[in-house]
């Protein structure tokens, strides 16, 4: 059927039409304030032998990694189909098809598949494809209004596992990685897509180490990482944190201009996941050897410094991303889930758990999902690891399980390549 029939099928059917995400929808990449936080409460607090109940299954959303967001009654995810990437629009009531569209060309990088989730903004949708293309999608009429290339329009460059970061809406504003030498990060009009500013960013790039080093000459500014941009209030100031591939930069958020620079936690191979930021406090963590640290965020007396607080080698964070609970960091390891103190970096527990994978937080709990497929339900508890149940997540496909958990409105969804499954975590 065509996608336009499609469509009109599903709004004479009685679909809701998008619109402002309800208080406890997931409508971006980490949540509702990007930092792994659901808003749900009433969650079950213990889960049967058999893990949540499974509600219902989606089938037939393409290749891929892309966690999904949830808005307005609505679930969108992006997949690969063919040769083409698209926007899948699925209803949360049961995971039936509503739309999809194509938004880029399939992506010939490693491990292929995209791995961007879209950032919903009332009626639109922002999405970037696997090679580089940033889209805005009407989620009405299922359609694409206006289209940027972060390669053709730009000169970007990413690495071997082409773009993957979720794009972050602000105000007025679409903030994206082009990762080129005249646009490490770009501020868009999200009306129109018209350029506002473009950050060039020199003097901070990747420095070549090891035997990836050998592969991978120096160069003098930063390109894409794989991380997404968050925006912060520091020193009265507003800005947008990022992890390129030579560290994590702040920027001003009226122009673009750098305002300071966090070595540390970067490394040669992939800067992956989301910084998180408290006041004037950023912690970033990475894996490949390296491990996660703090950095105080100074105003200085015409611009900002980064100054180390610490570093825990231990905590090496691939892409499963940390949330932050209270004065504690929860995340997972190359092997295993670790619990370290916020203000001075020491480390409260380490429990093998489910293994290296992705959290999210909920109602005093953390969702662990191992790559390997099983999911548990673990207290986010400062004084020791207390399980609460977990289950082995059925329809395994043979991709690793690598789109984070999300929890909203009292379901929990598992996307695992081309399915997405959604659990009853409620509490009766």
């Amino acid at each position: 059927m065509h996608r336009t029939a499609v469509v009109l099928l599903a709004l004479s059917a009685g679909a809701t039409l998008a619109a402002d995400p309800g208080p406890n929808d997931w409508p971006q990449w980490r949540g509702p304030d990007r930092t792994g936080h659901s808003r749900e409460t009433g969650l079950l607090k213990q889960w049967p032998p058999e893990g949540p109940k499974q509600v219902w299954k989606a089938t037939g959303l393409g290749e891929g990694f892309s966690t999904p967001a949830v808005s307005a009654g609505r679930i969108y995810l992006i997949g690969t189909k063919g040769n083409e990437e698209h926007l899948f629009c699925l209803s949360e009531k049961d995971g039936s098809a509503v739309w999809s569209v194509r938004i880029g060309p399939k992506a010939g990088v490693q491990h292929p598949g995209p791995r961007s989730t879209p950032t919903i903004d009332g009626a639109f949708a922002y999405t970037v494809a696997t090679e580089g293309t940033l889209s805005c999608v009407d989620l009405n009429a299922g359609t694409v209004k206006w289209q940027k290339h972060y390669r053709k329009d730009f000169g970007g460059k990413h690495g071997a596992w082409g773009y993957a970061e979720s794009p972050l809406v602000d105000g007025d504003l679409v903030i994206g990685t082009p990762g080129s030498e005249s646009a490490a990060l770009a501020a868009f009009k999200k009306s129109t897509g018209e350029v506002v500013w473009k950050a060039a960013i020199s003097g901070v790039s990747r420095k070549p180490t090891g035997d990836q080093g050998k592969k991978r000459p120096p160069r003098d500014y930063a390109v894409a990482g794989y991380s997404s941009v968050v925006a912060a209030e520091i020193g009265g100031v507003r800005q947008y944190v990022q992890f390129l591939d030579g560290g994590v930069v702040g920027v001003r958020a009226k122009d673009g201009k750098l305002l300071w620079h966090y070595e540390e936690p970067a490394n040669d191979v992939a800067n992956i996941s989301t910084p998180i930021v408290r006041g004037d406090l950023v912690f970033a963590a990475t894996a490949y050897g390296t491990g996660g640290g703090q950095a105080k965020i100074v105003k200085t007396a015409d611009s900002f410094k980064a100054d180390r607080q610490y570093f825990v080698r231990q905590f090496q964070n691939h892409h499963g991303g940390v949330v932050l609970v209270k004065d504690h960091l929860y995340g997972t390891t190359n092997t295993s889930l670790i619990c370290v103190d916020f203000k001075t970096g020491k480390i409260v527990w380490d429990d093998r758990s489910v293994g290296k994978g992705s959290v999210t937080y909920a109602d005093g709990h953390l969702y662990v999902r191992g790559e390997n497929g099983k999911v548990a339900l673990v207290e986010a508890n400062p004084t020791s690891y207390v399980e609460r149940g977990r289950f082995e997540q059925p329809d395994r496909s043979p991709e690793k399980a690598w789109p984070h958990p999300v929890v909203a409105n009292g379901k929990l969804y598992l996307r695992d390549w081309d399915i997405l499954l959604c659990y009853d975590v409620k509490e009766k």
